[in-house]
């Protein structure tokens, strides 16, 4: 039970927030029909939400497209439907301050901004959906390391994560992220996990689009939590190395670059309740002499990485947040209530790690501030 405490949490909060939604709406209808019709969707909507809890959801037998779209539906809803309960109190406390005023023409107008602002979480929630989620962008970042070698400033790294190929993310959309890759030429192209959701996802689809990345010194990729989830590591290995990507999973491999020598090391996914023992082995990797990289989907673990004596960490698993909100030059973004490593660049020391949004999506299918990113590195000296 200890496994899906947080799972479990999350299913109430969600059911409390839906039970005062629907109480409210229930108050204001007269029809008897429309309230039990209310009542029902919230239900099935709060059945359906575990279909998005990847360990729940693995317990079922519902097919893992429908359950995507079950799970993923409910969850855009709950979100949008959260964000207007709150907008709700939030009007419900301005009107009872303006209550006294007579001014019928101000009265109308706090009416429509109401129902523009009750209205306003799912239009988001709609051209997050429908336009940010592909709006897929490439990013060019300078990297500076201290120690680096003549032959190694400037070198090219693209990296591709969390594609999450699945209901939400097509095959031709995909191909589109590998066309502006190939365009971007790198030097080496490393792949920071999560290429699927859930087992039932085209796996297989994904490792044919991967398997067009081009690179000099060949593609390099690490396990994220959705392999571990789906339980396809072992194939993802095979099947990926039969078109040239090599999967790192507690090895590493030295490339030459000039007189210089790049030893990428790569660890499987590292979740939070190893914590007391993260990269565990991982000092075994690093080639003394070389400029270190550790490709590892978890960036929480860039701590010990740099305790470790890595000089870049490379990660992904936030998705940047997927969902953020500027509001008085303050960004509101979940993924900081988890981890302080959300997107970007961060240093440690002479230590650093990028943190990618990456492509596809989870939960909700929609992004909000935290567009699509194709990530191209370019390292040089400090």
């Amino acid at each position: 039970m200890a496994n899906y405490s947080l799972d479990l949490s999350l299913i109430v909060i969600f059911t409390l927030v839906q039970w005062r939604i629907t109480v409210i709406i229930l108050r204001a209808l007269p029809f008897r029909g429309v309230r039990y019709g209310i009542f029902l969707f919230d239900a099935f909507a709060a059945f359906s939400y575990t279909f998005s809890l990847s360990e729940l959801s693995a317990l079922t037998r519902v097919p893992s497209r429908m359950g995507s779209v079950l799970g993923a539906g409910s969850l855009a809803y709950f979100m949008a439907a959260t964000s207007v309960l709150v907008i709700y109190y939030v009007l419900a406390f301005v009107r009872k301050q303006v209550r006294a005023d007579v001014n019928p023409g101000r009265r109308q107008v706090l009416n429509v901004t109401g129902s523009a602002l009750l209205a306003s979480p799912f239009l988001a929630m709609g051209y997050g959906a429908f336009i940010t989620r592909t709006d897929f962008r490439v990013k060019e970042i300078d990297i500076a390391l201290a120690g680096l070698p003549e032959d190694l400033d400037g070198l090219r790294i693209l990296q591709l994560s969390d594609i999450h190929l699945s209901a939400f993310l097509s095959d031709g959309e995909l191909a589109r992220v590998i066309d502006a890759s190939l365009e971007l030429r790198p030097q080496l192209a490393v792949i920071t996990g999560d290429l699927i959701s859930g087992r039932g996802d085209p796996l297989d689809a994904c490792i044919r689009q991967l398997a067009r990345v081009k690179a000099d010194a060949g593609v390099l990729a690490c396990m994220g939590n959705h392999e571990r989830y789906s339980r396809v590591e072992g194939y993802t290995t095979r099947q990926s190395a039969r078109v040239g990507i090599r999967f790192l999973r507690g090895e590493a491999q030295a490339l030459r670059f000039g007189n210089a020598t790049l030893n990428v090391a790569g660890l499987d996914f590292q979740s939070s309740r190893q914590r007391k023992t993260y990269l565990r082995g991982a000092e075994r990797l690093i080639l003394p002499g070389a400029t270190n990289i550790l490709l590892q989907h978890n960036p929480d673990t860039f701590p010990e990485a740099a305790r470790q004596g890595y000089n870049l960490l490379l990660a992904g698993h936030t998705h940047g947040g997927q969902v953020t909100v500027e509001i008085l030059d303050q960004a509101i973004n979940p993924a900081r209530f988890f981890t302080p490593y959300v997107y970007g660049l961060y240093r440690a020391g002479n230590s650093a790690a990028y943190v990618t949004r990456g492509i596809g999506t989870i939960g909700i299918p929609a992004r909000l501030g935290a567009p699509p990113e194709i990530s191209l590195l370019r390292l040089r000296k400090a």
